[in-house]
């Protein structure tokens, strides 16, 4: 390993002290760290090679990123099929994705050096947006797809086919279609399945639906899903919750298992169940 990215969530006071000690660390290892253009800007006395964030997977070696979820999942879809380990670090609270503390990046740093870390493989979804046959445009998520109605609009209808099968319709706020990564996000608090975060597989979860009997349900990852709106309201398509389209009704919404697969690093001892423990107050 020679090149080390650094992302950080830049508005956090804990990054301003973090990431110069990391380039010291850096330094002293003989290691060339790379930094986004906003995380170079916190060190204006630092000499550090920069590059913009679209641009920073495919020039390093290693990926870490500094902040919460929502800033590892921004830089997993950048990553995409790189191939490149992504090192999360939480600046505040523990996240499912950034479990890692403060005090524990610099001896996760030694492990990853000496080949101590686990790397997990995480599936991710493509989809696809289809209006009269033609394709606009397509998404990739860590986490998960959502198709949602805006704040005003009245409770949707959506119709899902599971391999061009009719599956099931729902009217509903709208529909989660989740990883086991995202299992424990968006899709965890409208009361889906908690799927563990290596397997392969998808969690249909809808939102707050009319019909009390549609549950969540798990579908193996090789199947395809394609979810036609059916009603004239305003209805967003998202991926990860940061990136979105506006869909118009007899849009369809294909969602597949993508070819890129994330690879996260962590501790050995840091496993799923005791990331749960401390998240969900379990016993």
């Amino acid at each position: 390993m020679r090149r080390i990215g650094i992302v950080a969530k830049t508005d956090r006071e804990e990054a301003r002290t973090v990431v110069p000690d990391l380039l010291k660390w850096c330094l002293a290892r003989g290691l060339q760290p790379l930094c986004d253009k906003e995380t170079a800007a916190i060190c204006p006395d630092a000499t550090v090679a920069t590059a913009r964030k679209p641009e920073l997977p495919a020039q390093v070696d290693l990926l870490l990123v500094l902040g919460g979820d929502g800033t590892l999942l921004s830089m997993a879809r950048l990553v995409g099929d790189l191939g490149v380990p992504i090192l999360g670090v939480n600046l505040g609270g523990l996240g499912f994705l950034t479990a890692l503390t403060v005090d524990e990046l610099f001896p996760a740093l030694e492990a990853y050096l000496d080949g101590a870390l686990v790397i997990e493989e995480r599936m991710m979804l493509a989809a696809a947006v289809s209006r009269e046959g033609e394709r606009l445009t397509e998404y990739v998520a860590l986490n998960d797809v959502v198709i949602t109605k805006s704040a005003m609009s009245r409770i949707i209808r959506l119709e899902v086919a599971v391999d061009q099968q009719l599956a099931t319709g729902y009217r509903a706020d709208g529909l989660i279609i989740s990883t086991p990564t995202g299992s424990t996000a968006y899709c965890l608090s409208a009361g889906g399945s908690i799927v563990f975060p290596t397997m392969d597989a998808m969690v249909l979860t809808p939102i707050c639906s009319h019909t009390l009997t549609n549950r969540p349900i798990v579908l193996p990852a090789h199947q395809r899903i394609e979810v036609r709106l059916l009603t004239d309201q305003d209805v967003m398509l998202t991926a990860d919750g940061q990136v979105g389209f506006a869909l118009k009704q007899w849009d369809t919404v294909e969602v597949r298992r993508a070819a890129a697969r994330i690879r996260l690093l962590r501790f050995p001892q840091k496993h799923f169940f005791s990331v749960l423990r401390t998240k969900l107050k379990w016993g």
